[in-house]
């Protein structure tokens, strides 16, 4: 979220997460150079983020120190990936998050999370009281957007709740610029060097192996063809929602075939077993070209500039890319903001 802010005129001023490695990420985002980011790369400079518990910061924070407060609570509590445990005491963050509002006072807020925290009934509650609380001192919004229709080659859908001057006229988004022509995961993972190059070598080095039983559905890219949840990827659409347990067995799988611009060996494989019926094969042949997707792809998929200097062991790296808000996707948001901020206040 804070190099899609940077990127549309905001500079960051105070930064917080409890994943050491995040941290030391974050620290190092104003030596990005790349292409359309340079410029948000500079906003980082002059100040370092904070590790810990925010609630433990928090007496860092002070009465208008900031415009705007932007941030991403746990999702685990709340996401269809997880446990939607109401119990969860990581799903309280989301009031934490509005104490951090309370506590700064700024002009505008967004906070972000999973999909299910807005749509799913079993939430209707939360959101209810995150309105009501945000309402006495805000004009709020909640959308839901789809990451593949602002430009990033990936079917994320994730909620914004928005915090506005009531004089805003609310949240104006413009019309999602590749709704009807998503990006693809092929488009992204072409800009990138060669697997193995440097600049594309944090490979993944969890075998791809074929499932016993396989759970068989229509399309060869869904269902359980392989043992783990690592699915492999369609790399002429966006890729589903990159998850933070990357870096072993569900980790996607990318079919070297298929990137070369043959037939995938996953469709010949999926119609053998679902369309013809065969027995599943015990083991991949040699023709069976698969591998697993590298920290700098998965990142390209989430849209960040391809010199991010990603810290901590591989596992980490992995966690940190499914963690995140697409960028492009954060851009996108806070442009909005930012224009409803300037017809506040022109000047």
């Amino acid at each position: 979220m804070d190099l899609g802010f940077a990127r549309a005129g905001f500079t960051p001023v105070w930064a917080n997460d409890i994943d050491p490695d995040a941290v030391e990420t974050y620290n190092r985002l104003s030596k990005v150079k790349g292409g359309d980011w340079v410029s948000a790369a500079v906003q980082f400079e002059g100040h370092q983020a904070v590790c810990g518990d925010i609630r433990a910061v928090a007496p860092q924070l002070s009465r208008g120190m900031a415009d705007l407060v932007i941030g991403g609570p746990p999702c685990q509590g709340f996401s269809v990936a997880g446990r939607m445990d109401p119990d969860d005491p990581r799903s309280m963050h989301v009031f934490d998050f509005l104490g951090v509002v309370a506590a700064v006072r700024p002009r505008a807020f967004v906070m972000e999370n999973v999909k299910a925290l807005a749509a799913n009934r079993r939430w209707t509650d939360v959101i209810a009281a995150l309105k009501e609380r945000a309402g006495q001192s805000y004009e709020v919004e909640l959308v839901v957007l789809n990451a593949s229709h602002w430009g990033v080659p990936q079917a994320r859908e994730r909620m914004f709740l928005v915090g506005l001057p009531k004089a805003a006229g609310g949240l104006q988004l413009p019309e999602p610029p590749t709704r009807d022509n998503p990006p693809s995961v092929r488009g992204a993972l072409s800009a990138l060097p060669g697997f193995g190059l440097p600049g594309n070598d944090s490979k993944c080095t969890a075998k791809v192996t074929l499932a016993k039983n396989p759970v068989k559905r229509k399309s060869p890219f869904a269902g359980m063809m392989f043992n783990g949840q690592g699915r492999p990827m369609d790399l002429d659409r966006p890729a589903p929602t990159l998850p933070a347990t990357m870096g072993g067995n569900r980790t996607p799988i990318v079919d070297i075939d298929q990137l070369a611009g043959h037939e995938p060996w996953v469709v010949k494989y999926h119609n053998r077993v679902v369309v013809e019926g065969k027995a599943p094969l015990k083991r991949l042949p040699p023709e069976a070209k698969l591998r697993r997707l590298t920290v700098e792809e998965a990142a390209a998929i989430q849209s960040f500039p391809s010199d991010v200097d990603w810290q901590g062991r591989q596992s980490a790296k992995f966690r940190q890319v499914g963690n995140a808000v697409p960028p492009l996707l954060a851009y996108h948001v806070a442009a909005a903001v930012r224009a409803a901020l300037e017809r506040c206040d022109p000047t």
